[in-house]
């Protein structure tokens, strides 16, 4: 595998909390071609066709566990017996509208839960940087044209969005007080900073409610595609894209840990911010059938119509840039369901990575 990091990964403790999910198996693939030294941390995959299960990652890696972020006390064992040098936390109810069924389960996971890591981190002296991702939906949305900087105050209309920037403040307060750059080398040695992706696509993924595996398998099914948002904007990537910032970042916080300790943003050029029914057209397009239909639902649940985000920051300071379009990115993300039934996964996603960095 091409390697952009310059052997940084190589034989480096990472802690992956949430790597049966569908970010987490990808960043797991990345680090274990590194040859970094993953420990996985999570419960169950949602299906049996997710990216995790058919890639076979859990067998490849230093530790597969099933464990709870709620369990504050597991989560200290499991950092102490580990000992993991940088930490990536992507565990967590990631769905809008699960959240609106079960509001108190998604502030457990995503706020206590979150809280729960650092509080592992901060018992484990190991552990040199910490990478918490949250979401572009933690800020405040006002449906503004520009995209949010991450100067904007966090917010939320629905229970996800809200306990993702409930979860921004909680980083933020535990940097101050325990993690405090000023402290750096005399009360700790920890990097803790969080990041934010857009509207994150790609293989694998097989979620409810999200409009990529809906549309597989409806297409799979012989089924029409029913779009019930489809003049919603969203700021749409390809999941290599962030988890490439996530990992560049990483690496800079350990090499200058007081300079990067704090919020970043990873999403699209300008160009790729598309509306839901373009993005499933270009789709239908790569797949070459299917039919659309708008199936707007106006006694739906309340969601986002435009969400951009301002990634000025992340390539002036980190030197990080998108390398896909969004007609490249469907491209990639096509590619993988056309593929995954009749080939080795975990090769597909070497592959598609590679790919991804030849750009």
């Amino acid at each position: 595998m091409i390697d952009i990091f310059n052997n940084f990964y190589k034989g480096k403790k990472v802690l992956v909390t949430g790597h049966t999910g569908f970010k987490g198996s990808w960043l797991s693939i990345w680090l274990h071609e590194q040859g970094a030294e993953v420990v996985g941390l999570s419960l169950d995959s949602y299906s049996e066709k997710d990216n995790f299960v058919l890639s076979g990652i859990g067998r490849r890696i230093k530790a597969d566990i099933r464990a709870d972020i709620r369990d504050g006390q597991r989560m200290k064992e499991i950092f102490i017996k580990y000992q993991p040098e940088i930490v990536f936390h992507l565990a967590a109810q990631p769905l809008v509208r699960l959240s609106y069924e079960q509001p108190v389960d998604t502030y457990e996971v995503n706020v206590m839960g979150t809280i729960h890591i650092m509080e592992a981190i901060r018992v484990t002296k190991s552990v040199k940087v910490g990478v918490m991702i949250t979401t572009d939906k933690c800020y405040d949305n006002k449906e503004q044209i520009q995209g949010y900087k991450e100067t904007d105050p966090f917010g939320g209309y629905d229970p996800y969005s809200s306990s993702k920037g409930a979860c921004e403040i909680a980083i933020q307060s535990w940097r101050r007080s325990f993690f405090n750059p000023i402290d750096y080398g005399k009360k700790h040695a920890v990097s803790i900073a969080s990041v934010r992706a857009g509207n994150v696509i790609g293989g694998g993924d097989w979620a409810k409610d999200r409009i990529i595996p809906d549309c597989i398998r409806a297409l799979e099914a012989g089924k029409v595609i029913n779009i019930r948002s489809p003049k919603a904007v969203r700021p749409w990537e390809h999941v290599l894209e962030p988890l490439s910032g996530y990992m560049m970042l990483a690496q800079k916080m350990w090499n200058y840990p007081t300079e990067y300790c704090e919020g970043w943003n990873f999403g699209p050029e300008n160009d790729s911010v598309s509306t839901v029914w373009e993005v499933v057209t270009e789709l239908v397009k790569n797949f070459e059938f299917g039919v659309l239909k708008d199936s707007s639902d106006l006694n739906a649940v309340h969601e986002a119509n435009l969400l951009t985000l301002d990634i000025n920051k992340v390539k002036t300071r980190l030197g990080w840039k998108p390398r896909l379009n969004m007609q490249q990115c469907i491209a990639l993300v096509a590619d993988w369901y056309k593929r995954y039934k009749t080939e080795d996964v975990y090769n597909l996603c070497v592959e598609e990575i590679d790919k991804f960095i030849g750009r």
